[in-house]
């Protein structure tokens, strides 16, 4: 056996699969005394002995303490057949518990690798040595990639799954923004500017709460960049995906009005006992406010840890109005004790059938007949409320539906809307049915 060139080869897979040489040595004696077995058919654990001199390569071999001049060429090819099986796989087995020590300390970082290719829906990414993958749950949805593509990624997980280890990557989670952060705005790898709490809709957007321990750093300003320069970055690596930074504040109120931005707050009222927050907008902030398809409420009542109700001026007095003259009706029942209920912010008759009587008792100093009574005929209203809006806004659909069919219909005839027996739509329609017909007729 020439000793000097299976020492290069065993320096040579320790350099690639970063593996201490030692161990390797470790599993070529392990698997000289199965082969030592195998050829003698023996069956005793301790009859042969084998020690590999780590300098020359020189295999130093005993049986029952006795030296046993023999190599591995001597063996036959049973012999030498389990003991190229038993090295290989004390290979593999080395090979995983490197992958495992030295992924398990990179969970939570961001790492580079080459796409290879998508099974079942799962996104095969090559790092380093290992093999990883990105299951759907965690990929940005959207986003495809060929392979060859270089991703960026967060590591999240890793598994020993016994034949293999699992490394689990991810570009969907809260921690991969926070990273990519800690990149491109150093006082935040600095620890000056802190991430507060973040909320995430992944490939839509993000909202993301700093402060700042240096009163001379601002942390939004910081965020941003010049000109943006930043912020654009981490966007870019998103694929466009919207990102808000919102101010930090210790105030519950002021946190909640910074993550509604940019819609602009009229009031807000806290309910401790719901975890609730009631928050009034003008009409023309109302769509702003709950955002597309209720995105920017989502995410602003997740970052802030409060239920976020929008509510309009006229909505937040029609509430509250309901709800004294629903409390009036109970003998005993002060004015005094109405505005503590709109200070606790309690500012409806779902919000008195919620929190039950034993707040009212407590906090706003009903007896306990009033607290009952407050609660059953709150119950009461709630319901007929409840089936009241259910009708509003079913009739409101109805009407929407009836809008749309007349712009439908006034736009496949052709008929200007200000023709002799033009049906008559809202000005919205007409508006859209007048640009339709000038386009109409600079084409023709």
């Amino acid at each position: 056996m020439n000793t000097t060139e299976m020492m290069r080869l065993l320096d040579g897979i320790a350099k690639e699969r970063k593996i201490e040489k030692a161990q390797l040595l470790k599993v070529l004696e392990r698997a000289m005394v199965t082969a030592l077995r195998k050829f003698y058919s023996s069956l005793d654990v301790e009859e042969f002995k084998c020690e590999i001199d780590q300098l020359t390569g020189t295999f130093n071999l005993t049986r029952h303490g006795e030296p046993l001049v023999l190599s591995p060429g001597d063996l036959g090819r049973i012999a030498g057949q389990t003991f190229k099986q038993v090295m290989i796989q004390g290979f593999r087995d080395d090979e995983r518990t490197s992958l495992v020590q030295e992924f398990s300390r990179r969970v939570g970082d961001i790492v580079t690798g080459a796409v290879q290719r998508y099974e079942g829906g799962a996104l095969v990414v090559t790092i380093d040595r290992a093999e990883a993958f990105m299951p759907k749950a965690e990929q940005i949805p959207g986003e495809m990639f060929q392979p060859g593509d270089r991703v960026r990624c967060l590591v999240k997980e890793v598994r020993d799954a016994g034949s293999a280890v699992k490394i689990v990557l991810s570009r969907s989670s809260p921690d991969f923004i926070k990273r990519l952060f800690e990149v491109e705005v150093p006082e935040v790898s600095e620890k000056i500017i802190e991430i507060k709490a973040m909320a995430r809709e992944p490939g839509y957007r993000t909202k993301i709460a700093v402060a700042s321990v240096d009163s001379k750093v601002d942390p939004v300003g910081a965020c941003v960049g010049v000109r943006g320069s930043r912020i654009k970055n981490i966007v870019d690596e998103l694929n466009g995906e919207k990102i808000d930074i919102v101010r930090w504040n210790e105030s519950s109120q002021i946190l909640i009005g910074n993550a509604l931005k940019p819609a602009e707050v009229a009031e807000i009222s806290l309910c401790l006992e719901l975890g609730r927050a009631t928050v009034v907008v003008r009409d023309d902030q109302l769509s702003l406010a709950i955002g597309k398809r209720g995105q920017n409420v989502r995410l602003a009542a997740r970052l802030t840890g409060w239920d976020v109700d929008i509510l309009t001026p006229d909505e937040f007095k029609k509430g509250l109005d309901v709800m004294v003259e629903t409390l009036s009706q109970i003998p005993g029942v002060t004015e005094e004790q109405m505005d503590k209920l709109a200070a606790l912010g309690l500012v409806s008759v779902f919000d008195i059938e919620e929190v039950g009587g034993a707040t009212l008792v407590s906090e706003i100093g009903f007896s306990e007949e009033q607290a009952a009574a407050a609660v059953e005929i709150a119950g009461v209203k709630a319901k007929e409320v409840a089936a009241q809006q259910q009708k509003d806004k079913e009739e409101a659909e109805i009407r929407k539906r009836a809008e749309e069919e007349a712009a439908r219909k006034l736009l496949e005839s052709g008929a200007s809307p200000m023709a002799e027996g033009a049906p008559e739509v809202p000005v919205a329609v007409t508006d859209e049915a007048r640009a339709a017909d000038i386009l109409g007729g600079g084409q023709g």
